[in-house]
């Protein structure tokens, strides 16, 4: 079995570069204006009424104690035995990859010494050098991935972690793990280390954003982990997804994508009634935020797409609506303002700003979004919203069945 000893790194979110002149980010919070006038001031304007609302006792109740206890949860959520998938698409959602995966989880310590420990095994292709006869057992490249704990949760990861509801978002500076997947999934032995493959498309060295949500099945033991990646100069480079089941036999694919429909956006249309929560980054995150929310998504004659959201705050009830006007163009999305979704095989889709860049040079926060329609009935939503620095200030979960 080949191993592979190279970790997972995640220091802070490096710069986003401004086309004409490098801004370094600075500290300040977002600006209520967002890069579509109407849905980031919607996302600011909920997150500052609620903050406002919520008492100092909730952050002094989130202490030491709990947050040892919130990252034993998060790391008891990860615990097992992994097999599955993991999907390579382009911004337009097409396959580009697919290796099957496993991943062992375990921990070790105690209080707040506890650590999670995974190791990701990645089955590699047959070599171009290797013998007929020689070659019927797959072999397996190890890599030890960096080991989540109090410290690098919180400072590092900026965790945004949703017990009851399963549910995490992270996030990373280089995507080294991505790119073994990808080397030793796709070329296995054959890999001559080249920076750039022939017919291999690898993430940026230095992207800009490297975003996992996670998500946990409502139906069985599964779960669906989503990267975004930005590249430097703030644009989507590339969407990845790990789709696993907690198991000791070996992966399987969870997704056709060869008997995938045509018609990617039809288990998003029409109306989504649920609830979003909110909460501050970090171990330490409070819930400033819960709305109840009804999602209307239609597509008319001439095939515009026209979504009106509306949302209610719980603890004043007031009212907020929302309403996007866009068009879709194969499995892109574009909406006004140039926030886009791409949908995805699966009922998933990812969206995110066009251009973050342009977004940061303007002082204007950004958000990106991951969704899973499980079932024609039943879906789950993750919003990761960042400040103009890069930094991630939220994260909010959704749970809407379709009426």
């Amino acid at each position: 079995m080949a191993s592979i000893h190279h970790s997972v790194s995640v220091p802070s979110v490096p710069k986003l570069p401004n086309p004409n002149k490098v801004r370094p980010f600075s500290l300040n919070l977002p600006n209520p204006n967002g890069f579509s006038c109407s849905f980031s001031t919607y996302w600011s304007s909920r997150i500052r009424a609620s903050s406002s609302s919520s008492s100092s006792s909730k952050v002094e109740e989130a202490g030491k104690p709990m947050s040892v206890d919130v990252l034993r949860s998060f790391i008891e959520l990860n615990m097992g035995k992994w097999k599955g998938s993991f999907y390579q698409f382009d911004p337009y959602g097409n396959l580009l990859q697919e290796v099957s995966t496993k991943l062992s989880a375990s921990s070790y310590g105690e209080d707040h010494l506890i650590s999670l420990i995974q190791t990701l095994y990645i089955k590699q292709p047959s070599s171009s050098t290797s013998f007929s006869g020689y070659d019927d057992e797959p072999e397996w490249a190890e890599y030890k991935i960096k080991e989540s704990n109090m410290f690098t949760v919180d400072k590092y990861q900026q965790i945004g972690f949703f017990l009851s509801e399963r549910a995490y978002l992270l996030r990373y500076q280089t995507a080294g793990m991505l790119e073994t997947v990808l080397r030793q999934g796709v070329l296995g032995e054959d890999d001559t280390g080249e920076e750039s493959p022939k017919n291999l498309k690898l993430p940026s060295r230095r992207p800009s954003v490297v975003c996992e949500s996670c998500l946990y099945s409502v139906l069985g033991d599964m779960r669906a982990r989503a990267f975004h990646i930005l590249d430097p100069k703030g644009i989507i480079e590339m969407l990845l997804i790990f789709l696993e089941e907690r198991s000791d036999g070996l992966p399987s694919p969870l997704v056709d994508c060869s008997k995938e429909m045509t018609n990617r956006i039809s288990p998003f249309l029409g109306k989504w009634k649920g609830h979003s929560v909110t909460k501050r980054s970090g171990v330490y995150g409070s819930t400033i935020a819960e709305h109840d929310t009804v999602v209307l998504l239609e597509m008319d004659d001439s095939g515009q797409l026209i979504q009106d959201v509306t949302s209610t705050s719980a603890s004043d009830n007031v009212t907020s609506n929302v309403h996007w006007t866009g068009r879709q163009s194969e499995n892109l999305v574009t909406f006004d303002g140039g926030y886009q979704w791409t949908l995805l095989p699966g009922g998933m889709y990812m969206g995110c700003p066009y251009d973050v860049s342009k977004s940061v040079a303007e002082s204007k926060s950004f958000h990106l979004e991951f969704c899973w329609t499980e079932t024609p009935q039943k879906r789950q939503r993750l919003v990761r919203t960042y400040d103009v620095q890069g930094l991630a200030v939220s994260s909010t979960y959704f749970s809407e069945t379709k009426l």
